[in-house]
């Protein structure tokens, strides 16, 4: 009897410890709260160039001249070689490029945070962007390692309203949660911005540290707190429906089409249109910036309905 009573209060002890257990992680896992819309997740293509010629050449020109990016590129000085090619590149294309630190170097300049944490960093540069942006009210969000095409970016959004809230990039899911990769640069319209700041204050909807057992990553955790105030993740692409947002950097591209459609390799790589490419050397940006800009084939004229310039004053290509 003894031993059937041990037992028994030892499977209590067990059962007990487990519940408790289950009951903490339940805790500790990312607040949910019910929605009365259920979103369903859609993709946000380029207008055609059909749909542009609806639009007077007033109206292009007019919302050409209010289109502007402001560039938020998170860096660190153990990435200097990264962060002064970015310098040295796309970024002279943005309306307004700020290179957001962890501390400050002698060799580049940037807004020094004073944060270590990456997901608090990455709070503290958005809501720096928000309140110096001015007039501009689109921004992209980039690592160093991201080459990124901000005419093409411009032409994604040429029609979208940025008081509308727009969470643009490569769309990915991770069991329920649709986010936009980081790796592949992220789009914030102003309105969606705007939204995401106010959320910050509220450590219910959106932890400055992480309450669940693990961490997530700064994207995930940024959708997380974005879907709290109505704002979801939508995949980027050209009127074909390819991706503009790419994970991968140029050459992986290629060669993966090369081998996968070896008759046509350059419709099976990536689209004309492409905005971003990750993952890339300082080297191969140094060359996409060559080929994006620089390179014109002899007799070859560029004649479109409209052309994006760089902001006055930038030192670009």
């Amino acid at each position: 009897m003894l031993s059937e009573g041990g037992s028994f209060i030892k499977g209590m002890l067990i059962g007990g410890i487990f519940c408790l257990v289950l009951s903490l992680l339940s805790s500790f896992s990312p607040v949910t709260e019910s929605r009365t819309e259920e979103h369903h997740h859609h993709h946000v293509k380029a207008a055609s160039k059909d749909e542009l010629q609806q639009l007077s050449d007033g109206r292009l020109q007019e919302l050409n001249n209010q289109l502007q990016v402001y560039c938020v590129i998170m860096v660190q000085p153990k990435n200097l070689l990264y962060w002064a090619t970015a310098l040295d590149t796309w970024t002279k294309h943005c309306d307004k490029a700020a290179f957001y630190t962890s501390e400050s170097s002698k060799a580049l300049e940037a807004i020094n945070l004073k944060e270590k944490d990456d997901w608090v960093r990455l709070r503290k540069a958005l809501k720096h962007a928000y309140e110096n942006a001015g007039d501009i009210r689109w921004f992209f969000v980039a690592e160093p390692s991201t080459f990124a095409i901000i005419e093409n970016l411009k032409y994604l959004v040429l029609t979208k309203d940025p008081e509308q809230p727009f969470y643009l990039g490569k769309a990915m899911k991770s069991g329920e949660l649709e986010y936009v990769e980081f790796n592949s640069g992220i789009v914030l319209s102003y309105e969606a911005l705007r939204r995401l700041v106010n959320v910050f204050p509220d450590e219910g909807k959106c932890p400055e540290t992480g309450r669940a057992l693990w961490k997530l990553s700064n994207d995930k955790q940024l959708a997380e707190c974005l879907k709290f105030t109505g704002v979801f993740a939508e995949n980027g692409e050209d009127v074909h429906g390819k991706d503009l947002f790419n994970s991968k950097g140029v050459e992986s591209l290629i060669k993966e089409s090369m081998n996968q459609n070896p008759n046509n390799v350059v419709e099976g790589c990536c689209s004309d249109m492409a905005i971003t490419f990750s993952d890339m050397s300082p080297n191969q940006m140094q060359v996409m910036m060559f080929g994006v800009y620089r390179l014109r084939p002899y007799g070859h004229d560029f004649h479109d309905l409209l052309t994006f310039y760089p902001p006055k004053g930038s030192d670009n290509d």
